[in-house]
């Protein structure tokens, strides 16, 4: 009887720390400029990501999971990409105007590769072997960005994406459910953005990344921007 009462009360502690780290909590990255709703603490990993371009960038990933489901935020710096791109068109045959580029597409088409940036992680989803359900231009927290959900054609299971730009970074919000769970909806409706400063931001209208950062609400002046050019290594 000792030895159950001992089993028992091991099993009930076991239990109770893998509900703890199950419970959702509020991530802020200073570093890496978003805020989200994780269950529990996330995974950083360095990595990099290859752009359309075909350019090398550094990117972050935050993972966590609950049980099968999945959640992640990719978090790419594109800010060093001109220089990238200059150092590339040095390098190219005299005249070849993919390298040499134009006041619009940039040396390197490096200004076609930032503004191309949400299309292009847009498309790599559709790649997957998962049938799109539904697919459109949404704004969360006033930052611009793509929507979309996709069924995996095995297992049936569901992914959420949200693709956005902010201050010269990509951020890929992705969450898995397996088939007949609910939406990830404490992990979607969380996402925010902060300045390089590490301050929350709420516009007064419609973020692009493709223009200057409108005034923030409450008479906050605007976005911090990045003097550095590179983001801080992450905690």
């Amino acid at each position: 009887m000792r030895f159950a009462a001992i089993l028992l009360a091991i099993l009930v502690l076991s239990s109770s720390r893998t509900a703890s780290a199950q419970e959702w909590t509020e991530y802020a990255s200073k570093e890496s400029g978003f805020t989200v709703n994780f269950p529990g603490e996330p995974r950083v990993s360095q990595t990099t990501y290859k752009s359309e371009y075909g350019y090398t960038l550094p990117a972050q990933v935050y993972s966590a999971a609950r049980g099968p489901e999945r959640y992640s935020v990719t978090v790419v710096d594109y800010s060093g990409i001109e220089r990238m791109g200059i150092a590339r068109a040095k390098g190219c045959p005299p005249g070849a105007e993919p390298c040499t580029g134009s006041m619009n597409t940039g040396q390197g088409y490096w200004k076609m590769d930032v503004g191309g940036a949400i299309v292009y992680a847009t498309w790599q989803f559709l790649q997957r072997n998962a049938k799109v359900t539904h697919l459109m231009w949404n704004f969360v927290d006033l930052v611009e960005g793509q929507q979309l959900q996709l069924t995996n054609n095995t297992d049936q299971s569901r992914t959420f994406v949200f693709i956005a730009m902010h201050l010269d970074r990509l951020y890929i919000f992705e969450g898995t459910v397996p088939s007949g769970n609910p939406e990830p909806g404490l992990f979607q409706q969380s996402v925010g953005f902060m300045d390089y400063s590490g301050r929350r931001v709420r516009y007064q209208t419609v973020y692009s990344n493709r223009f200057p950062p409108p005034p923030l609400t409450g008479g906050g002046g605007t976005a911090a921007l990045n003097p550095a050019g590179a983001l801080p290594t992450p905690r």
